[in-house]
């Protein structure tokens, strides 16, 4: 048996990066998986992948009205929604002297209005089929400050008090609500053409200053969103999941040549 047989998940940001491997883990485990992405080719491709489990949406995060269309679509080919992903995320790096407001602007209604929607049109879909989960992708930079994306850090730190503001005010409802925080994944956020250059920066960076001396995949990500998504997890709400390889541990001293 699966660990989510009979579930129905929503992913948003699901075609690529850690979106992909959460629809493909979660459907390797049982589940039913919408993958909302304005990257329709990949999203659809993704879904052919997957099979009959797998249904791809155009799902723009800052439009609450295909928000609402998503969960409608998601309700009307698998009948219920089990499981929301808010995975959708982008960043525009600039200090905040140099950041205009319309880019600042951007960054938030992704990254933090985005949450509040798919929270907002998923949960009376969820209450009706009994409860669920919602798992909010965060950041370390929600945890802590970081020079040169301003606006991301922002984003960040709100979507860590939107989930717990939601886990508090969903629990009666038998729903659950947690944020994972990640650390450097390989994914095209930061690296959107990936671009084998930048892919080597990130990885030396990691090799010296992660404590497990490597940069994250996807998967890793996947298997604690997993975790949250199974009724494994049936105890935990509001609180907040980090993988980052040990980053926020403490600061490694130096080992040798930089």
């Amino acid at each position: 048996m699966g660990r989510l047989d009979g579930k129905v998940a929503l992913i948003s940001g699901g075609a690529r990066g850690m979106g992909n491997a959460e629809a493909r883990l979660f459907a390797r485990e049982g589940a039913r998986v919408v993958i909302g992405d304005v990257a329709a080719a990949d999203g659809a491709a993704l879904a052919a992948d997957i099979g009959d489990a797998a249904r791809f949406v155009n799902l723009d995060v800052t439009s609450y009205d295909q928000w609402e269309s998503a969960v409608a679509e998601t309700l009307a080919v698998f009948g219920r929604l089990d499981i929301l992903v808010n995975n959708a995320g982008i960043v525009i790096p600039s200090p905040m002297r140099d950041l205009s407001l319309e880019d600042y602007q951007k960054v938030i209604d992704v990254n933090q209005t985005g949450v509040f929607l798919g929270m907002k049109a998923a949960a009376p879909a969820m209450e009706r089929s009994g409860g669920g989960s919602i798992i909010n992708i965060s950041s370390i930079d929600g945890m802590i400050g970081m020079d040169l994306v301003f606006s991301y850090v922002a984003s960040k730190f709100a979507v860590r008090g939107m989930t717990r503001v939601a886990a508090l005010e969903l629990a009666p409802i038998g729903i659950r609500v947690n944020s994972v925080h990640p650390g450097f994944v390989h994914t095209r956020l930061g690296n959107p053409d990936d671009i084998p250059e930048i892919r080597e920066l990130l990885d030396g960076y990691s090799r010296r200053r992660v404590p497990l001396g490597r940069t994250g995949e996807p998967e890793d990500i996947a298997n604690l969103v997993l975790f949250l998504a199974s009724d494994e997890a049936g105890y935990i709400t509001g609180s907040e999941f980090v993988a980052d390889g040990g980053i926020l541990a403490g600061e490694l001293l130096p080992r040798g040549p930089e």
